[in-house]
């Protein structure tokens, strides 16, 4: 990869604000680069979670700790008139709780030191199609589940020997299956649970298959609770949280941990580092141009979202060397460019005049 041209594109995507295409940067630059050099160098070849190791980890190895932390979690961002193809396809939003037409974006995030890198990367692709039986709609699927992409980035992980002791997951990655996957490559997990996932208090219990929903437990307050998720056969901690909204309600989150030398202050310590991959889906829409690119191929496309995350994680270290949180930093940004742009309107008042 040519990072004079990534270093370009990234900083593009954090100069622009608004659409991100191939004539804007040639224009932002006086047509020292021509919008076709922009087109070929989108177009010229798949760029994915290697090349972004190869960008991020010289970062990853001057902040990483042995407590380190890795983060999963997915984002949509939506695009609902660009053209369907396997990568902008309809995904299931469990946000908003029914499908929308998009990218489905599965991230790695390392957190450690208060700094968050993104490490690694997948695009969920549907290039299978099929009809559904009881609608008559032609439908996609993916080849292999974000689960299954969730354990090959782990690994990739692993290979790249980044320190990390939990890997913190929301319930709709908390699968009997990765867990036995991060034990057998010791490590720790911190997930959140749905409510009516299944568990026995003893083992006693787990081999006569009396098992109750997380949500009819009695827990302690501020206390942990032993034992056996129905599917794995290792014992574990679950604590409850209880939240209190503004308008009086009242949410609860059911944590589960593998490291029984965790108390519940910990555990919850631990899982509120996940918010940190928030952050991250929120820069990446707001500050990085997810959405504002009007490339219509499966390569372009792809290869505009991992410049956004490169472009996030240039935003990251500035904000590490700043001391300042990304978005005041495009805020920033913002403001200067408006006031160029009043400067230069107040020239042009006065030549008219």
């Amino acid at each position: 990869m040519k990072n004079k041209e990534l270093d370009l594109y990234t900083d593009y995507l954090l100069s622009t604000f608004g659409a991100a295409t191939a004539t804007g940067l040639s224009a932002m630059v006086g047509g020292a680069v021509s919008h076709d050099q922009v087109t070929r160098f989108l177009s010229k070849t798949d760029y994915t979670s290697k090349d972004l190791w190869l960008q991020v980890k010289s970062v990853v190895r001057s902040i990483e700790r042995d407590e380190g932390v890795l983060i999963f979690d997915d984002t949509i961002q939506e695009k609902a008139w660009t053209d369907e193809n396997e990568l902008m396809c309809w995904h299931y939003d469990h946000v908003s709780g029914h499908n929308v037409r998009g990218i489905n974006l599965l991230n790695a995030l390392y957190h450690a030191g208060g700094a968050s890198i993104p490490v690694a990367f997948e695009l969920i692709k549907k290039p299978l199609q099929y009809c559904d039986v009881q609608t008559r709609q032609i439908k996609r699927m993916s080849e292999v589940t974000k689960n299954e992409l969730m354990r090959q980035m782990i690994q990739t992980c692993l290979q790249n020997s980044v320190k990390f002791r939990y890997v913190l997951m929301d319930s709709w990655f908390s699968a009997s299956e990765n867990f036995e996957f991060i034990r057998s490559r010791g490590k720790h997990f911190v997930a959140a649970l749905k409510d009516n996932r299944l568990i026995a208090l003893t083992e006693q219990d787990r081999k006569g298959k009396r098992f109750t929903r997380v949500d009819e437990l009695n827990f302690p307050e501020q206390g942990c609770v032993r034992g056996y998720l129905k599917g794995y056969g290792h014992e574990v901690l679950l604590v409850r949280q209880v939240f209190t909204h503004k308008d009086g309600s009242k949410a609860t989150l059911h944590l589960v941990c593998s490291d029984l030398s965790c108390d519940y202050n910990a555990i919850t310590t631990t899982y509120k580092k996940r918010w940190a991959v928030e952050v991250f889906h929120k820069s990446l829409k707001s500050n990085a141009s997810l959405a504002k690119s009007p490339t219509r191929t499966v390569r372009t496309q792809s290869n505009h979202v991992f410049m956004t995350i490169c472009e996030a994680f240039k935003l990251e270290c500035l904000s590490i060397k700043t001391q300042k949180n990304p978005f005041a930093l495009c805020r920033k940004l913002l403001i200067n460019a408006s006031r160029a742009a009043y400067d230069q309107l107040q020239l042009l008042l006065a030549a008219t005049a």
